[in-house]
């Protein structure tokens, strides 16, 4: 039984030594990789990673103004530049008339004389009606369900966000009905 013992031992410390000196002759042998090349990829894969994320800061915030006004998403460019810096001034450009527009609803200004006789933009009044354009839920479930749901109603939506819920009913055909009173008071009936 001793000298099973001994001859195991005798053979584990063999293959040591073996491992041992493979691996020495194998760095001995490995060249080393350029200095120059290492970081040029590092800072490839670095600099793309960073490109993307710009791309898609503008990308998101594009489609952040296209949903608040009802419009499909535009999920790629139509003629994308192959550089990724042109790629970026392209969708910098986008959302930047995106954001132009949705600051601008079409009929902001008649929307605002609504306001002016209905209510503060977060009023509730506790008859049902909410906001500054005093929409009750029918309104906001039908022209704003996303918002209704994720931030409730009206009075707590953004000026911005409520003038979009009314643009949205006038371009279903509702006009300015839904605000009989003071949408005469402003003319617009």
């Amino acid at each position: 039984m001793h000298s099973k013992l001994t001859l195991a031992f005798a053979c584990a410390c063999v293959l040591a030594v073996a491992l041992t000196g493979a691996a020495t002759l194998q760095a001995e042998t490995t060249p080393d990789p350029p200095e120059e090349t290492q970081p040029e990829t590092a800072t490839a894969v670095v600099g793309q990673w960073q490109l993307q994320r710009r791309i898609d800061k503008y990308r998101h915030e594009t489609w952040r103004w296209q949903r608040l006004m009802g419009r499909p998403l535009t999920r790629k460019l139509a003629n994308p530049p192959a550089d990724p810096e042109d790629k970026i001034a392209v969708w910098q450009r986008a959302a930047a008339k995106t954001r132009r527009r949705a600051f601008n609803p079409p009929n902001k200004q008649k929307l605002l004389c609504i306001h002016r006789y209905e209510g503060a933009w977060r009023a509730n009044t506790g008859n049902g009606y909410y906001g500054g354009l005093q929409m009750d839920l029918g309104f906001q479930r039908t022209y704003a369900p996303g918002l209704l749901m994720h931030k409730g109603t009206a009075n707590h939506w953004t000026p911005l966000e409520q003038m979009w819920a009314a643009e949205r009913a006038h371009r279903a055909g509702r006009g300015f009905y839904p605000w009989p009173n003071t949408a005469r008071y402003c003319g617009l009936l």
